[in-house]
């Protein structure tokens, strides 16, 4: 990757780390004012504060801090536990409210997430969301796909109940509904025109257990169209671009290999994984020989080419395979509130798959992923880059509720037991509790990284 590439996805990860920390700390922040509670300090990271100032609300003079390390953050609340607490105020300390109350205050940030999910989702929908229609080409021998009995140009339009729009929302609901194994029954408009159901059987095959998408371990295709060899853009850490190749370049040959369309190409691309070709090609005019070292990548198992390239496609066709969705801004709140519902309880099941041991922790994405995703997304547009932020706010909140300690969702547990037992759980306990969940907490964040690393080499 170049680097303006690598400062491009930092400042988008930056912005987007900032802006669902914040998000979540308010919750905390705003709640906690709410009840009264004292707040000292609204933290943006940790470790040594960068930035900070000082501002009165009310009463109180509470510190805001932005830190140095931007992967999290926290709100400090008067705390008799922390420190001796004057008489006069002791009745605004944290430990000093009533359980309902610090379950609120706790609770608050991941809410404040679903919250901000709902809010992007929404502001997606009514701007409208641009896809590439589900049309299907010869899918792969021997695979699911090929033996449901799909065909060439049949269009995808439901999948059980969910209806089904674009290749996305065709992959979201394949791993949703699929995510268990079974049969799944999938409605498709055929190139005649007609209305049909094909069942695809995906057994007791564990879709999230494979590296590869599961798109590709169905053995769906997107339709191919004869289109010319023409580069319309690259990716910047692709082969292509890496070459030289330049949007208008028209592919004449490779290694000698006359290239009639896009779809040669791509096949001939695809049987050189790792490889150095030859690319003879028309720029404006001149004839021009350039040297490209192919990359690669995996698919159904195999290694295969890779280039980072993409088709100048002509206008006509390119209305033929888009669509559009968007709603009005009150049907637009209600499709929201449902995605924000949907990717929650898609997460919670992949996290139970991921403990069954029937989703491959391969699944778990740190800094450098998320990092990654925030340039490409924003690349490709504003609206895309909202989407990305839904998502990774519906993670977070989703997993700070899980009762892991030093997570809200291990307060919460805490809570409920003293709820339970009439008195809070004593200080040894909750400290060994911190001390298993922070261990964890290391324990996936190194995974996390080492898959980052992983995908790096690959």
């Amino acid at each position: 990757m170049s680097s303006g590439g690598l400062l491009h996805n930092i400042i988008f990860f930056a912005i987007a780390i900032g802006v669902l920390v914040t998000f979540h700390e308010f919750g905390h922040y705003w709640v906690a004012r709410l009840l009264n509670v004292k707040v000292i300090r609204f933290s943006v990271g940790f470790g040594k504060p960068l930035v900070k100032w000082t501002r009165r609300k009310g009463e109180d003079d509470i510190e805001f801090v932005i830190a140095a390390i931007p992967l999290g953050g926290y709100v400090k609340m008067l705390d008799e536990r922390e420190a001796p607490v004057d008489d006069k105020i002791k009745h605004r300390a944290f430990n000093a409210q009533p359980v309902i109350n610090r379950i609120a205050i706790v609770a608050a940030g991941p809410i404040f997430n679903f919250i901000l999910a709902i809010a992007l989702y929404w502001i997606v929908f009514i701007n409208g969301v641009d896809g590439t229609r589900p049309l299907i080409g010869a899918p792969d021998v021997d695979t699911p796909a090929a033996l449901a009995g799909f065909q060439e140009e049949d269009e995808i339009l439901s999948l059980g109940n969910t209806r089904v729009q674009t290749w996305q929302a065709f992959r979201l609901a394949l791993i949703d509904q699929g995510i268990d194994g079974g049969n799944l029954n999938i409605q498709v408009k055929t190139r005649e025109l007609n209305v049909v159901t094909r069942v695809l059987t995906i057994g007791d095959r564990h879709i999230l257990d494979d590296k590869n998408d599961v798109i590709d371990q169905m053995g769906f295709n997107p339709v191919q169209v004869d289109i010319l060899p023409v580069i319309g853009g690259t990716t910047s850490d692709g082969a292509a671009h890496s070459a030289g190749l330049l949007q208008g370049d028209l592919i004449l040959a490779v290694d000698d290999t006359g290239i009639p369309n896009w779809d040669q190409l791509v096949q001939l691309v695809q049987k050189s994984p790792d490889q150095t070709r030859e690319f003879l090609i028309n720029r404006a005019g001149t004839e021009k020989l350039i040297t490209v070292h192919l990359g690669s990548r995996e698919k159904n198992g195999k290694k295969t080419g890779f280039m980072g390239a993409y088709p100048d496609t002509p206008e006509e066709l390119l209305s033929k395979f888009k669509t559009r969705i968007e709603y009005g801004p009150v049907e637009a709140l209600f499709k929201a509130v449902e995605k924000t519902w949907s990717m929650s309880a898609l997460t919670l099941r992949v996290l139970g798959k991921m403990l069954l041991g029937e989703a491959a922790l391969e699944n778990i994405s740190g800094p450098i992923t998320i990092a990654t995703y925030a340039g490409m997304t924003a690349s490709i547009g504003v609206t895309t880059y909202l989407s990305f932020l839904a998502i990774i706010s519906v993670s977070l909140g989703v997993l700070n509720l899980l009762p892991v300690p030093m997570l809200d969702g291990g307060h919460l547990f805490y809570y409920l037991i003293e709820m339970i037992k009439g008195s809070p759980v004593s200080e040894r306990f909750e400290e060994l509790g911190q001390q298993i969940g922070l261990a964890l907490l290391l324990m996936l964040m190194g995974l996390a990284i080492f898959n980052d690393i992983q995908r790096l080499i690959n």
